[in-house]
């Protein structure tokens, strides 16, 4: 990396402005109405109940003015109070601090009304942590105490409940409709300063910038340079129809203050996780079975594609992804009928189906693109997948798993173990050994068997020496004496 792009730095600075006893000083990191049952119609065909409006065109205003007279109603101001913990020098000294080392802070952001009847989403690093959450509506300026009906890491959303009725529900934009040069506004409120609009344009699509840090993490925000400060975070991105194309999300910058890339969550994942969490209070996250990359260029070049496209990395051994052909190496082309413009394009279409459904995929083999079905499985089918075969040990602090045939034959091993769930402090960490490296040899012998490996590994002393690959393939030797 060079240099200067060192100095410019995705300060990951989530949109949420602190108030308080933090005064102005802002930290640079990153921070429809209803129907009672309407059909929403979904993109592969289905409807189903929803509570949202969505957008069918008709007699839609166009415009700033008539855009911001729509959407600012929708958007509310939320303040939170969190108890955090203080350092001081008795703390090291002392079990007791007589000064106290808890207190009480504040912190401000904003959400958006998505159902009449008192549902507001918001950013779940807005309201993380909080001990009361208060949203104030636009007009009239009337508090409610909120509580927390789902919070939701991967996607870094969360949904609120305030008992209060006849609300302004926001209207849902296709976001797989819109396009990079669109004007949008951006909903919130930013240092404090209540229903703020500024304006600008869809700058890219499908970005992932590494912020959400979670095991199963959706990125493909939408970039936008209308300015978004701290504050914005959970606010609305919209259209000039004043319907929602995203939830203000973060900003990159050295500062903590806008300086032009601002992103928002596709309105199409807010949909889908806020129904979830309202329906069932967690989300319903599908699994394929697999991992995939970008395509090089290069790779492309050679195929015959003009287009973007992922490979096919990883294949949970027994998922669903293996069992409908799909072959490790192998190229996806396109997803529910839509050409895949790379990874955060696939991963988003993935994020809105649910344990269950099909996915269409289109998987280029021998030069010809063939259909083909996967049917979606739920998280604990996939952990328990993801864990087959596995065996912990305590003392090491680690699960020990054997390598699928399917990496065997990727790697060209004979034989395998993989590290899974290493706890921090524990042996397996303090050696050094990454999660998901491959133990191929310990103190020069070959393992087949967790059981036989840790028991190996919890008698060992004095030299030990452990060959192996870690996760992205890369031969890996260490040495060092037991304990």
């Amino acid at each position: 990396m060079e240099k200067n792009s060192r100095k410019f730095v995705l300060s990951i600075a989530f949109v949420g402005a602190f108030s308080g006893f933090l005064g102005a000083w802002v930290f640079a990191r990153l921070d429809r109405q209803p129907s009672d049952g309407l059909q929403v119609s979904e993109s592969d065909g289905r409807s189903r109940s929803s509570v949202f409006n969505t957008a069918n065109g008709a007699g839609a205003p166009e415009g700033f003015e008539e855009a911001s007279a729509v959407s600012t109603p929708s958007v509310v101001f939320i303040k939170t109070v969190s108890t955090v913990e203080y350092s001081s020098p008795f703390g090291l000294f002392w079990d007791f601090d007589p000064f106290g080392s808890r207190g009480q802070a504040s912190s401000t952001g904003s959400g958006v009304i998505v159902s009449a009847d008192g549902y507001v989403v918001t950013n779940n690093h807005v309201i993380q942590g909080a001990n009361s959450i208060t949203v104030v509506l636009n007009k009239p300026k009337k508090e409610y105490i909120a509580k927390v009906v789902g919070t939701d890491p991967s996607s870094d959303l969360a949904v609120l409940k305030i008992e209060a009725t006849a609300l302004p529900a926001i209207t849902f934009a296709n976001s797989d409709e819109v396009r990079v040069g669109e004007w949008v506004l951006a909903v919130g409120n930013p240092f404090n300063l209540t229903s703020t609009v500024t304006a600008g344009i869809v700058s890219a699509k499908g970005r992932n910038i590494n912020i959400v840090k979670n095991q199963f993490p959706i990125e493909s925000f939408i970039q936008t340079d209308a300015a978004i400060n701290p504050g914005n975070s959970g606010g609305a991105l919209v259209n000039t129809k004043g319907q929602l194309v995203g939830i203000n999300t973060a900003i990159q910058s050295n500062t903590g203050s806008y300086t032009g890339y601002g992103f928002a969550i596709p309105a199409n994942i807010v949909r889908k996780v806020v129904q979830d969490l309202m329906d069932k209070g967690e989300v319903l996250r599908a699994f394929s079975g697999m991992q995939v990359a970008e395509v090089s260029s290069e790779e492309l070049k050679s195929l015959g594609l003009e287009t973007n496209a992922v490979k096919v990395l990883e294949l949970t051994e027994g998922g669903p992804a293996e069992k409908s052909g799909i072959s490790h190496g192998d190229i996806l082309v396109s997803i529910g009928g839509l050409k895949i413009d790379g990874k955060p394009m696939f991963d988003e279409h993935l994020a809105y189906k649910r344990p269950g459904e099909n996915v269409v995929l289109g998987v280029l083999k021998n030069g010809k693109e063939n259909k083909v079905s996967v049917v979606l499985i739920n998280k604990s089918e996939n952990t328990a997948l993801l864990m087959k075969g596995a065996v912990n040990s305590k003392l090491l602090g680690a699960d020990f798993q054997p390598v699928s045939a399917a990496d065997l034959k990727k790697y060209g091993l004979n034989s395998g173990i993989r590290l899974l769930n290493i706890q921090r402090g524990k042996f397996i960490s303090q050696m050094g050994l990454g999660e998901g490296f491959i133990v191929i040899k310990f103190n020069g012998k070959v393992y087949s068997e967790p059981e036989d490996l840790i028991t190996a590994m919890e008698s060992a002393r004095g030299r030990i020496e452990v060959v192996g690959k870690d996760r992205n393939g890369n031969n890996q030797n260490y040495s060092f004496y037991g304990y």
